[in-house]
C-alpha cells in the first residue's frame, strides 16, 4: 500500500479508504447495502491487514447507524485508523438541523464523537456547501474545533470550485486552519473534475479523495453493451448519481477498461481505479464494499501501473468537451500554460499550435 501526504499537510493516508457508508443500511442508505456488525468488523480487518489507515463516513449515513457501527467496529484498533466523517446534511427535522451554522457544525461534532466513542476526529469534512451561512462562521467553528483538540484536520466536499477557492482565502486572511482537503466525485465517466477543481487542487494543496470511484459500479465491468445488467442491479435509466447522459460513450469507457483488464489478467474496476490513481492531486479513493472478494478485488488497484499507452487510451476514450475559456486556452494560450492548467483532453491540448492573431 501506498501512503500520500494529504494535500499540504503531514498527515499520510493509504491510496485506498475504507468507505463505510453501507454500514447500518437504515432508511435511504439501505440501497448501498446493509452491512451487520460482524462483517463491518470483517471489512474493517481485511482493509486494515491491506494497509489501509483511513476510513470515512458521514454523520447522515443511516442517521448515525454508520458511526455508531464503525465506533464499535473500531474497538481495539483505534490506534491504527484515522476517522473521517462529515457534517452539513440535516439530522432532524428543526430549522437548525442542517447546515453549516457555527451552532450546527460544533452540535455535530461532539454527537460524532459520541457515536464513534473516540476522543477526536481525524478529518472532518464539510458535506455540501451552505450558501445561507457566512463562511467566516463555518470556518472559524471548524477551526474552534481543531483548537479544543476535538478535530485534527478540515476538508472540504462537494464544493463549487469557486466555493473553494472563496474559502481557502477566508482561512487565510482570518487565520484560520485551511481545507487540507476536498471530496469529489471524479471517474472516467464523470471528468467534470477537470475544469477547475484539480487545477485547485494542485495549486493550492488541496489533497483529493474520491467518492464513488467506480461510479456506483458504473465502471466496474458489469454493464456491457448489449448485456443483461446482473440480477439485482440497477437500470441505466434509473441512474442519477453520478447521471449517464450518455450510454454509448459510458459503453465505450466500459469496453477499453475490459480490454486492458483483461490483458492484464485483472478486473475492468482495478484498471479504472489505477487511472484515478495516476491522476494529479489523487491522495485517496473511498471504495465501499459490500463483500470481502468486492474490497480485495478493489484493494489491487493500489499495485497497478498503467502504462503511458495504456492511460492514453483510457483517457482519449473518455475525453470530456473542451467547455469555455479551456476550449479559447487551447487555441490562443497553450503556448503560456504553466504545470497546474490541467484541462480536458490534455493530447489535444498539448498538440495545438496557438492561434495566431492579427492587430
Amino acid at each position: 500500500m501506498e501512503y500520500r501526504n494529504l494535500g499540504r499537510s503531514g498527515l499520510k493516508v493509504s491510496t485506498i479508504t475504507l468507505g463505510a457508508m453501507m454500514f447500518g443500511g437504515r432508511g435511504f442508505f439501505a440501497y448501498a447495502g446493509s452491512t451487520g456488525l460482524d462483517e463491518a468488523r470483517r471489512l474493517l480487518d481485511v482493509a486494515l491487514d491491506h494497509g489501509v489507515n483511513l476510513v470515512d463516513t458521514a454523520n447522515v449515513y443511516s442517521y448515525g447507524a454508520s458511526e455508531e457501527m464503525l465506533g464499535q467496529a473500531l474497538k481495539g484498533r483505534r490506534d491504527r485508523t484515522l476517522v473521517a466523517t462529515k457534517v452539513r446534511m440535516a439530522m432532524g427535522d428543526g430549522p437548525n438541523d442542517g447546515g453549516l451554522s457555527r451552532h450546527q457544525i460544533v452540535a455535530q461534532a461532539e454527537a460524532s464523537l459520541r457515536r464513534l466513542d473516540i476522543d477526536h476526529i481525524d478529518l472532518y469534512q464539510v458535506h455540501e456547501w451552505d450558501g445561507q451561512t457566512p463562511l467566516e462562521e463555518t470556518l472559524e467553528a471548524l477551526d474552534s474545533l481543531v483548537r479544543s483538540g476535538k478535530v485534527r484536520y478540515i476538508g472540504s466536499s462537494n464544493y463549487a470550485g469557486w466555493q473553494l477557492m472563496k474559502a481557502l482565502g477566508v482561512s487565510e486572511r482570518n487565520g484560520y486552519q485551511p481545507f487540507v482537503s476536498q471530496q469529489i466525485h471524479y471517474t472516467l465517466q464523470a471528468r467534470e473534475a477537470e475544469y477547475e477543481l484539480l487545477p485547485i487542487a494542485e495549486d493550492a494543496g488541496v489533497g483529493v479523495l474520491v467518492w464513488s470511484p467506480l461510479a456506483g459500479g458504473l465502471l466496474s465491468g458489469k454493464y456491457r453493451r448489449g448485456q443483461q445488467a446482473p440480477e439485482g442491479s440497477r437500470k441505466l435509466a434509473e441512474w442519477n448519481e453520478p447521471p449517464v447522459r450518455d450510454q454509448n460513450a459510458l459503453y465505450d469507457i466500459v469496453d477499453e477498461l475490459v480490454a486492458i483488464g483483461d490483458a492484464r489478467g485483472v478486473s475492468a474496476a482495478q484498471i479504472s481505479l489505477a487511472w484515478l490513481l495516476g491522476r494529479p492531486g489523487m491522495a485517496s479513493l473511498v471504495v465501499g464494499a459490500k463483500t470481502e472478494q468486492q474490497l480485495l478485488d478493489n484493494l489491487a488497484a493500489a499495485d497497478i501501473t498503467l502504462t503511458e499507452e495504456e492511460r492514453y487510451r483510457l483517457d482519449n476514450v473518455s475525453a470530456p468537451p473542451l467547455i469555455y475559456p479551456y476550449w479559447h486556452h487551447a487555441k490562443s494560450a497553450s503556448d503560456r500554460l504553466g504545470p497546474h492548467d490541467i484541462v480536458p483532453n490534455e493530447a489535444l491540448r498539448n498538440t495545438r499550435e496557438p492561434m495566431e492573431i492579427s492587430i
